[in-house]
């Protein structure tokens, strides 16, 4: 049996995300780029990672930045928040949260990410950070209030 999927989608990973970073496919929507984006960081492959950020977007040396990235760094989690379209069928947003130690303290990403769609593949192209109030659901799923959870 296959390995579980690093994006928390509970499929086996040669279901979900391998087949993006293995090339032999392409996510059809905004949230599987954001989920594969997230195991290429688990994964640390930072050739996917550059590969699927707009063009507009790639700074020359981005590849050897992300590999300096990956030093120290263990993703432990992901939610995924919401989807939602954007203002054209080519453009989507994904809000996510995810955990992770960097060097040994737990850290967090919350994204609301913006994607873009050419020739038919998705690429990344920026993301801010959502708001949460004190007395707001945790994005990190855990049902608590973001006060007595990642807001401490």
């Amino acid at each position: 049996m296959s390995e579980k999927c690093p994006c928390c989608s509970g499929m086996q990973y040669s279901l979900c995300c391998e087949p993006w970073l293995n090339g032999s496919a392409f996510p059809s929507t905004a949230e599987k780029l954001m989920r594969s984006r997230y195991t290429a960081y688990v994964k640390q492959d930072a050739a996917y990672l550059a590969a699927t950020w707009h063009s507009s977007c790639r700074q020359a040396k981005l590849q050897s930045v992300l590999e300096e990235s990956f030093t120290g760094t263990e993703w432990l989690s992901l939610n995924v928040i919401a989807q939602e379209a954007g203002s054209h069928d080519n453009e989507a947003f994904v809000t996510f949260f995810a955990r992770f130690l960097d060097n040994q303290r737990v850290a967090a990403i919350h994204e609301r990410s913006r994607f873009v769609r050419e020739d038919h593949r998705w690429y990344y192209i920026d993301g801010t950070a959502p708001q949460v109030g004190r007395n707001e659901s945790c994005p990190c799923g855990s049902e608590k209030k973001y006060k007595k959870c990642c807001g401490q």
